[in-house]
């Protein structure tokens, strides 16, 4: 028998149940009672324990990752323990138990594509399963982040709303499954936890939250309409994950209508980008993957308008502002995927917007008529859901904002495109997300010329 080979199937389980998560767990049982100064260096002792503890290295990557997240979250909340940007203990446990619950080989990955001899029936239900599964161990750790969060404040008597707690679980959960599905050389048990430890920082500051139920019917909402986009071909795991999170944020800070609006983009890009795809193709200006959206398209274009709904049920005295600055963001959004699908297909050659000069269709800064009358076909669409929706209540304002705002927006894009983007000084995701920041600033420059008249 290889004796040293014991050590280590006896590190990872014992009759089936994994020591590690039972460690896991009783780290979190004592933090509220040891402080943050001893759990510190509790987790630095165990960092390097594993780190240096032989044979065992190997097989412990994910374990010493862990550890050393752990360490850094509680070295960060040791030393702004009494500023006024502290970071409180139960956060740091929540995003531990994120990322402790996890097995970051499969969780969120996207599913391995079917042999060729199988049928369309097998794939199916092999990529249903899969994403059933996803569902439940979200579930998971909401739950393992709320009831880490839950034990420090109930022990420590904080006056903290569990509201709040199960709101900020489900916003570090999901961040955390996001970080989980983006491919990156970094150990996800590094960036899980960091991720979500981040994200539910930034919103805890706010101390902005709703009813559990409201917050749990907002993730199922946009966690369902991100599985059916994957189902559609639409969007891959990461761009799921994306609009679920975006979702959550926008319902709660906003309301279900921004997001209407927004997924509205989502749509008709997807959409869009359907149309006379083979002809792109053959001429190699189509959407790689074939229009398959990814995190980086999601949050490119949805930036921007996070920000504003956010803003907007924080700083209720500027809602009418911050209003139509969505309307210009979605627009430009809406306004420059149309024109970058459908102008693309114009029977006449393009013209670059910084010279005029011929061009070929699909080169950065090339515009077309056909482009152009799709933008504002796109804006406009927005602008008139918006009212539709009772996001406005002024149709005339709406319509014109959205669509003069969503015209701005693309050609900055356009603009971006054909000077910092072909110097290879942007990227297209860079551009888009400067783009709609523009449509967005421009709308609202245009709401306070408008009203001061």
């Amino acid at each position: 028998m290889n004796r040293a080979a014991l050590p280590i199937n006896n590190w990872n389980s014992y009759h089936g149940i994994p020591l590690m998560h039972i460690l896991y767990l009783l780290l979190i049982l004592i933090a509220p009672f040891v402080g943050v100064n001893l759990l510190f260096l509790l987790s630095v002792i165990l960092f390097l324990g594993t780190r240096f503890s032989g044979n065992y290295v190997s097989c412990c990557r994910d374990v010493i990752s862990l550890y050393f997240s752990l360490s850094l979250m509680l070295f960060v909340s040791f030393i702004l323990g009494s500023s006024s940007y502290a970071y409180p203990l139960y956060i740091v446990l929540a995003a531990f138990a994120v990322a402790a619950v996890g097995n970051h080989k499969s969780s969120f990955s996207e599913t391995n594509s079917a042999s060729d001899f199988e049928s369309r029936r097998s794939r199916i239900k092999k990529k249903s399963f899969s994403m059933l599964w996803s569902s439940v161990f979200l579930g998971i750790r909401i739950s393992a982040a709320f009831l880490a969060a839950s034990w420090v404040i109930y022990w420590q008597e904080l006056s903290v709303s569990y509201n709040l707690v199960f709101f900020i679980a489900v916003i570090g959960a999901v961040t955390g499954s996001l970080f989980e599905s983006i491919p990156s050389r970094i150990d996800k048990n590094i960036s899980v936890p960091l991720g979500a430890g981040m994200t539910m920082w930034i919103f805890e500051e706010f101390r902005y939250w709703v009813p559990a139920e409201k917050t749990l019917v907002a993730l199922s909402f946009s966690f369902l309409l991100g599985m059916l986009a994957y189902r559609a071909k639409i969007a891959d795991v990461s761009a799921l994950l994306s609009a679920a999170l975006l979702g959550v944020l926008i319902i709660v800070f906003s309301g279900l209508p921004w997001f209407l609006l927004l997924l509205t983009f989502f749509i008709l890009g997807g959409g869009f980008t359907r149309y006379k795809y083979k002809y792109k193709k053959s001429i190699g200006i189509a959407q790689s993957k074939e229009g398959i959206r990814s995190y980086e398209n999601v949050f490119s274009n949805s930036t921007a308008a996070l920000v504003l709904a956010v803003a907007y049920g924080i700083f209720t005295e500027h809602s009418l502002p911050i209003l139509y600055a969505y309307l210009g963001t979605v627009a430009t959004a809406t306004g420059d995927t149309l024109a970058s699908e459908i102008g693309t297909t114009a029977k006449g050659r393009p013209r670059m917007i910084t010279t005029l000069k011929l061009s070929e269709p699909g080169v950065d800064g090339a515009v077309s008529f056909l482009g152009e009358l799709a933008s504002l076909f796109g804006s406009a669409a927005i602008g008139l859901l918006a009212y539709m929706l009772g996001v406005s209540d002024n149709l005339l304002l709406s319509v014109f904002i959205a669509t003069a705002g969503g015209f701005f927006g693309t050609n900055v894009d356009s603009l971006l495109g054909a000077t910092l983007q072909k110097n290879g000084m942007l990227s297209n995701s860079g551009v888009n997300f400067l783009a709609t920041f523009a449509g967005a600033g421009f709308s609202v420059i245009l709401y306070f010329l408008i009203t001061a008249i």
